[in-house]
């Protein structure tokens, strides 16, 4: 009865192993439920900090905005104008902690001036939008030494942590690396020096080879939930031709990519039968001024949810013991979204 549905795989891209157990979803919950409750949103909420036209925290006004639009965070993680650290207080501990200025540039990006949306209700046309001016943020960064990298990521919905519903995202530019991005490319290093080829490449030929694991493909993109997936949906999105960042990847790359990814989430709501809560995160090689020709851009989508109105929490094997346990196999969970497709195409265009 265990078979195939109880082993352990390897996870190529953070080289540690991913135990499914998915003999073990069935099992009786009394805690850690969730009962999805739909809230009446407006379309413009007097209250929101990011609605056009209303003031901020600082007493910052939004303008009147009516597409993207972009602006410094006012409560930020970093900055360029963070405090500095005074040289002798950088290195304590006979030199093993180290304090440095929290430098950087954060900001907001508001998807749409209506509160009520997400981008799974919007155009393909806008969300396109959206990833342009990702794409405009990714080039100006590109242009400041001092910045290193640049994380963009949506955290959607209040299951995945979000203070504000209004349709937005945030960036994190920073002077150091995150380090997924750093392990990404240790791991594409090591996988060059042993085979001679490229590692994101390969995961992506596996997956089409395969092809169960496939959610939904367009001509110039590829979804699906990978073969090491440690989230019960969780969903990786590529561009077809290798890009190191969004900044060289041309209108038509960045359409195609903008499409599945709504594509994608659209399967979510339709197979949930909520606005499905998820973080998604646009993982890229570092803005040093280095070259990364080995690093393949791709959309990371985590959602929280294992199954309707039940969370995944990390806990005792992920946060105490580094290694992911997992409840579902990830071939029966792109099954599940693929086989979505009429309810996904038969939902109107616009909320």
């Amino acid at each position: 009865m265990f078979e195939g549905k109880w082993e352990k795989r390897w996870h190529p891209l953070r080289e540690e192993w991913v135990v499914y157990a998915a003999h073990r979803n069935s099992r009786p919950w009394t805690t850690g439920t969730h009962a999805a409750a739909p809230k009446e949103i407006p379309a413009y909420d007097p209250g929101c900090y990011l609605c056009p036209g209303n003031a901020r925290i600082h007493g910052v006004r939004n303008p009147d905005y009516r597409d993207v639009y972009i602006f410094d965070n006012d409560h930020p993680v970093v900055g360029m104008h963070a405090p500095d650290v005074p040289e002798e207080g950088r290195l304590t501990g006979h030199g093993l902690y180290r304090r440095e200025k929290a430098a950087g540039i954060a900001r907001v990006v508001c998807y749409d001036p209506r509160h009520h949306v997400t981008l799974a209700d919007v155009p393909a046309a806008q969300v396109a939008r959206v990833f342009g001016a990702w794409r405009d943020q990714m080039r100006e960064f590109l242009a400041q030494p001092a910045i290193r990298y640049a994380l963009i990521f949506e955290n959607k919905g209040a299951l995945s942590g979000v203070s504000n519903p209004h349709p937005h995202c945030q960036i994190y530019a920073t002077d150091f690396v995150f380090r997924h991005a750093e392990g990404h490319l240790a791991a594409a290093r090591r996988y060059r020096e042993a085979t001679g080829g490229n590692l994101f490449g390969q995961i992506i030929r596996n997956e089409l080879e395969d092809g169960r694991r496939i959610v939904a493909e367009n001509g110039g993109a590829v979804a699906f939930i990978p073969f090491f997936a440690r989230y019960a949906y969780e969903v990786m999105i590529f561009p077809r031709n290798r890009h190191a960042t969004l900044a060289t990847m041309n209108d038509a790359e960045l359409h195609d990519l903008a499409a599945l990814f709504r594509e994608v989430i659209r399967r979510y709501d339709a197979l949930f039968g909520i606005s499905f809560p998820y973080v998604m995160t646009v993982q890229q090689a570092p803005v040093d001024g280095a070259d990364y020709p080995d690093y393949h851009l791709h959309l990371s989508l985590l959602p929280p949810l294992r199954q309707p109105g039940l969370i995944k929490y990390l806990a005792g094997p992920e946060i105490g013991g580094g290694n992911f346990m997992a409840d579902t196999m990830p071939e029966d969970k792109a099954a599940e979204l693929k086989g979505d497709r009429r309810r996904e195409e038969g939902r109107p265009e616009e909320a």
